[in-house]
């Protein structure tokens, strides 16, 4: 007996009934209008009583999320990325096979009912109340369309999908109700074509498209009848008839569907049978989703530009704005990759570290005065396994990166001399540059609290042969830690911060450099990328262009095609085109007579900087055309590897410098970025050599400065020479921030 409600009564199958009987007498379902409550109808619906008439009226249908396509510069496909492998087509873009495949299987009475079939109701209410519950279901195309919405606008939200397909009576009055709505709104052919482009077909596919992809690599306009037939028959039960777990399951029921389609008259019984004895034939597509699947080494750069858009406002005021946009997909992303300078990056890590090396190599390409970045890559590929990595060594934390970058080395230190010259110092600027010295104390702030050494820290240069006086043009060539350690007690160290801060460079974690003189010789941890776009000032006549990914967004949504709105590049004097074109010179000279000759270019000017720091745990070149800039850094993510004795890329390592080993990466990715491109010409100064014969004294003459160095620093100088290893211990408060040095991206830097 059917099961009473409690305190007496009909039983909700009961009630539904009668309320559907009455329904039938008066004519109300079979019209296609709203159907009348009666008091004696009480259906639950999320734990409450509502009468049908209660249910609101529209069908608030939630965009389909689709695939979304993320393109280089030229148009060529990086990856696909999407919460649901789907591609919207019309019904004029499905093969009249499948259309008639699914109506027959699913609700061969399609055409000839209206929103509600009630002959199936009526079977399936009786069948229901016999057996006490919901054993049997009558619903329509346009019932089960209904529901597909349900669930597409719960996501992945397992509490509200379980909502939405939950097998109750409740809900299936709310199908019922707006199956009516649209039906009245939407008519049969566009509830069809809605229908096969939401439902689910297995094995990640959604909708017909990429189900025809899917299984058999073509498009939904091409299927064959029996393709046709077996996807059909999918849809009752994804996971009971996939054919690529149970070909077997799936041709039994391919060939009921056939049958079904021959007995409504959509087919003869001759091409029913002679479809039943074709083989599945499948020709499945493996799904490539996200950006494990991007080409050319890209799949940092394509996590990059995901990273772009779930944190830039133009994108969504909040984050949850950002995400669902995002999920919804249907995206065209046309990036600034460019194929060339992508493939010329990866080849050259390959050649140059083998991604089961101790340690890591990372480099990244941009465009100056643009801002755009043309190339990203690293020796260890994106994934999960061995020697593989969710890290982006390229950028910062917030963008994928490590937690705090990378320590610099020498490389920060055209940041000192840039802030020198535009403060009005010389190029040709003089100081003893002794091989040790005290650290200077105090430093001027931009508070007024002044930078002092408390316990009297020394800084060496890394040979006892690099002895001042030095100017700065040799200086920067050989990398003299002493120098440079005397030119920011010179000037202090509020004019680096201000360049610094002109030319956008942060911590790895997204903070502003901390007032220390360990800044001076690139202490702080910094990215690539942050590099490469600082450097790419220089070779802009000091323009800064903020770095950017993504060129163009057009979405689509049903059948149209919309452009978003993209983040645009900002650029900024950072410093003035004379300061610029020095700089620019100095380091011209760093490639050919200094630490970074091994990076020079042979078919252009070049112009960069080498770095190494403290234990060898960094390496670094920074270097640049006037229309390519790009950063190397090679290390151990984990800070903890010391590039000595050490082989990578197949080749030995006594010690590692930065123009020996990140310099040819450099060179080499460079030269086939930019091969086939003009050569540009820098606008460099004249800079008189210092005289040779000058007497150097005894090196302790400070001049108007003292010296000193590098929080932690156990060795500096030039790349070459013999390397002293002198225990040096920190003062309290040297470096502001994290105290665990190179593992947090604060270890100590200062070789060429």
């Amino acid at each position: 007996m059917p099961k009473k409600r409690s305190g007496g009564g009909l039983s909700a199958t009961q009630q539904a009934a009668k309320f559907l009987g009455v329904s039938v007498l008066a004519g109300a379902v079979l019209a296609g209008i709203a159907v009348p409550a009666f008091g004696v109808l009480g259906l639950a619906a999320k734990g409450s009583v509502e009468s049908f008439d209660e249910l609101p009226a529209n069908l608030k249908t939630p965009p389909l999320s689709q695939r979304t396509t993320i393109l280089d510069a030229d148009g060529g496909q990086i990856a696909t990325v999407y919460s649901r492998d789907r591609t919207v087509v019309e019904l004029k873009s499905i093969s009249p096979y499948m259309q008639k495949a699914i109506v027959a299987i699913e609700d061969s009475r399609f055409y000839q009912h209206g929103a509600v079939d009630l002959k199936g109701v009526l079977r399936a209410l009786n069948k229901n109340v016999q057996s006490s519950g919901v054993s049997q279901g009558a619903s329509t195309l346009t019932q089960q369309y209904v529901k597909n919405v349900f669930v597409e606008e719960a996501g992945d939200d397992p509490t509200k999908v379980a909502q939405a397909t939950q097998q109750t009576l409740g809900r299936k009055i709310k199908e019922l109700k707006y199956a009516i709505q649209v039906e009245e709104e939407l008519g049969k052919k566009k509830i069809l074509e809605n229908y096969l482009n939401i439902t689910f077909f297995g094995e990640q596919a959604y909708g017909i498209e990429a189900a025809a992809q899917r299984y058999f690599s073509k498009h939904a306009k091409d299927l064959t009848l029996p393709e046709s037939a077996m996807l059909a028959g999918i849809v009752q039960s994804p996971s009971r008839y996939d054919p690529v777990n149970d070909e077997a399951e799936s041709t039994k029921r391919r060939n009921v569907v056939l049958q079904r389609m021959a007995e409504v008259g959509d087919i003869s019984q001759a091409e029913a049978d002679k479809a039943k004895e074709a083989p599945l034939d499948l020709k499945v597509s493996q799904p490539k989703n996200g950006c494990i699947t991007a080409v050319r080494g890209a799949s940092f750069f394509c996590k990059y530009v995901e990273n772009v858009f779930l944190n830039d406002p133009v994108f969504g005021k909040t984050q949850e704005a950002r995400a669902k946009l995002w999920n919804q997909g249907g995206l065209t992303i046309r990036t600034t990759l460019q194929p060339q300078a992508q493939d010329s990056v990866q080849a050259s890590l390959k050649e140059h570290v083998n991604k089961s090396d101790k340690v890591a190599a990372a480099s990244t390409l941009v465009e100056p005065g643009t801002g755009k970045i043309v190339a990203m890559g690293q020796s260890k590929p994106y994934g999960y396994g061995k020697n593989e990595t969710e890290y982006n060594f390229s950028v910062n934390a917030s963008m994928g990166g490590s937690n705090y970058g990378f320590p610099t080395g020498s490389t920060f230190k055209p940041f000192v001399a840039a802030a020198a010259l535009e403060g009005g110092k010389p190029v040709t600027q003089e100081y003893s540059s002794p091989y040790d010295m005290a650290y200077p104390s105090p430093v001027q702030t931009c508070s007024s609290n002044p930078w002092t050494n408390r316990t009297g820290e020394k800084v060496e240069n890394e040979s006892e042969s690099e002895s001042g006086p030095y100017q700065l043009k040799e200086a920067m060539e050989k990398s003299v830690n002493t120098y440079f350690v005397q030119m920011i007690s010179d000037i202090g160290l509020c004019p680096v911060v201000k360049m610094t801060d002109a030319l956008h460079v942060t911590q790895g974690n997204g903070t502003k450099l901390p007032e220390s003189p360990s800044i001076a010789l690139g202490a702080v941890g910094l990215s690539p990328l942050t590099m490469a776009s600082a450097y790419a000032a220089f070779a802009s006549r000091g323009m800064y262009c903020t770095p950017v990914a993504i060129e163009s967004i057009t979405q689509k949504v049903g059948n149209e095609q919309k452009s978003l709105e993209v983040p645009k590049s900002t650029c900024s004097r950072a410093m003035s085109e004379k300061t610029a074109d020095t700089v620019n010179t100095l380091l011209r000279g760093v490639v050919d007579s200094g630490t970074g000759q091994q990076a020079g270019l042979t078919d252009r000017e070049s112009a960069g900087k080498t770095g190494t720091t403290d234990e060898r745990k960094n390496a670094w070149f920074v270097g640049y055309t006037p229309n390519l800039s790009g950063a190397v850094w090679v290390g151990s993510a984990s800070q903890k590897v010391k590039m000595k004795n050490i082989t990578i890329g197949g080749v030995y390592r006594p010690l590692v410098y930065g123009g020996e080993v990140p310099g040819p990466i450099w060179k080499d990715a460079m030269t086939g970025a930019l091969a086939g491109k003009t050569a540009e010409t820098f606008n460099l100064v004249d800079i008189p050599d210092a005289d040779k014969d000058k007497d150097k004294g005894d090196g302790n003459d400070n001049g108007n400065t003292i010296g000193g160095l590098i929080a932690g620093l156990t060795n500096g100088g030039t790349d070459g020479g013999t390397v002293p290893t002198p225990t040096i211990s920190l003062p309290d408060g040297f470096i502001q921030g994290q105290s665990n040095g190179g593992s947090n991206g604060n270890g100590t830097g200062g070789r060429g």
